[in-house]
Order: C-alpha cells, then structure tokens, then sequence
C-alpha cells in the first residue's frame, strides 16, 4: 500500500510538473496583462464596464461589510493558531480576498454577464474578427469605427445563470486560506485551473464547438488553459479593484482567441472539428 501511495504521488508530481513547463512555454499567462494594458489603450472598451460599475462597486460594497461584520471574529480566532500576533492583519487580508471572490461570483451571475460578452466580442471586432463574433451577434456598420459601437443585437448567451457549483467549490477550497502562503498559492492555482478554460466559453461557443470537443481542446492545453486562469484569478482577487481585472481578464482571453485564429492550421483544424459536429 506505502508503494502504491508513493507511485501515485510521483505520477501526481510529474503531472503537475510537465502542467506548469507547458503552461510556461506557452506564454498564456501574459494575456491577463495584456488585456490591462489593450483595455487601458482602448478607450471604447470602457462602454461596457461603465454601464455596470455602480451596481457592482455596490453589491461589493454590501458583501465586504456582511464579511467583515459577520466572519471576521471567527477567521480571526482561527488564524491565531497559525499567524500569531499577525493574525488580525492576515485576516483582515483573508477576509478582503474572500469578499473579492464573492463579489466575483455573483456579479458574473447576475450582473455583468452582458457587459463582459460585449468586451470580448468587441475586442474580438477590434482585432479584425469581425466574421467570427458575426457568427452568434449582428455586426453593424455605425460606431464610427469603434468596436463596441458595431456590436448588435446577440444570437445567443454562452455564460451560464447562477451556479451554486462555484460557490460550493469556491467554499470547499476555502479553508487552504489557513494556512500561510502555501495555502493562499493552493488556492489560486485550483481556482485558476477552472477558471482558465471559463475564460474562453465566448471562444468555443463562436466556434461551434460542441461540450465534447471543449473538453478535448481544453485537455490538449491544460497548461496553458490553467496558467491563464493561475494569472486571472490571482488578479480578481486583488480587493476593490476585481472587479475591473474581470474585465481586463476578459479583454486578455479575447486577445489570446485573435492570435489563435490568426496562427496557421490552428483555424482550420477547429472550423474541421465544428463541421464534424453538424
């Protein structure tokens, strides 16, 4: 059984390992950032954030207070076994980062599901996609050549309603916060891990893609898949301002599908898979 026990965690380890080489060569790890700074040049991107700042910045607000009132006595108590005398300033840092998650949730369920759609379709139009967005949403000629301003009515919604699977997974994980650094590092990298092949449900979805053939693609790319999400979620979770690298986040992963569709054979080979499909 000790045998069994120790092959199965190298096969764990080495899994892991060849993850993150794969993850590291293939740069997508870099696209959050470059979604920072695309967002930041690109002016008409703000459309969509705008329109959905005040609610948001406001459900955040009634989460953080909720937390802090309610769970920061009992967190508190049981990081002072594990902190020490940095217990109250860890917690405080826990209980930031939890209401940040939250706040994530549940404004991507219920409040900027639209916003975030029209950010990827119109960094998608901006970065001459325009026949792939026009696949599931009308593309109009007005906008004055802004990108966000040609986006028409859409087709069809890929984002899933509320979930209680990433509330239960998110609660599941949540007590890795316990524990120091290695704990917090656990954490993110199993968030990101989902929350990497999220990113690209717009993708899959302009592409035809069937359930199956998202899963295969998605496994072929673990690496890259998860050391985007690893980048992302590390980035949402930063208190106050998440809310903003969820749109940021989402520009990125609009970048990264514009380079796989312009890369050769990459194209090709998905357009094969979705006629397949029919």
């Amino acid at each position: 059984m000790a045998d069994r026990v120790k092959e199965t965690a190298k096969q764990e380890v080495e899994r892991l390992a060849h993850i993150a080489e794969e993850g590291a060569r293939s740069g997508a790890y870099l696209y959050p950032f470059r979604g920072i700074y695309y967002f930041a040049t690109h002016k008409d991107l703000y459309k969509p954030l705008a329109a959905r700042l005040a609610p948001t910045m406001t459900l955040g607000l009634g989460i953080t207070t909720f937390m802090f009132l309610f769970t920061y006595v009992p967190q508190v108590a049981v990081l002072f076994f594990t902190s020490g005398p940095l217990a109250a300033l860890s917690t405080v840092l826990l209980v930031l980062s939890e209401s940040s998650t939250l706040t994530m949730v549940l404004s991507k369920a219920l409040l900027i599901e639209d916003s975030l759609i029209d950010t990827f379709d119109g960094t998608l139009v901006a970065q001459g996609q325009q026949q792939l967005v026009a696949k599931e949403r009308q593309i109009t000629s007005g906008g004055a050549g802004a990108a966000i301003g040609k986006l028409g009515k859409l087709v069809s919604k890929p984002l899933a309603k509320f979930s209680p699977t990433a509330l239960i997974r998110y609660f599941m994980y949540l007590p890795l916060n316990f524990i120091p650094v290695v704990g917090t590092i656990a954490f993110v990298i199993l968030q990101g891990r989902r929350n990497g092949p999220t990113a690209h449900n717009r993708y899959f979805q302009l592409k035809g893609m069937s359930g199956t053939q998202r899963e295969k693609y998605v496994e072929e790319r673990q690496g890259a898949y998860t050391s985007f999400g690893v980048a992302a979620t590390a980035l949402e979770l930063v208190p106050l301002a998440g809310i903003i690298f969820s749109f940021t986040n989402t520009c990125g992963a609009a970048l990264w599908a514009a380079d796989l569709e312009q890369k050769s054979g990459t194209a090709p080979q998905l357009r094969e898979q979705a006629k397949k499909a029919t």
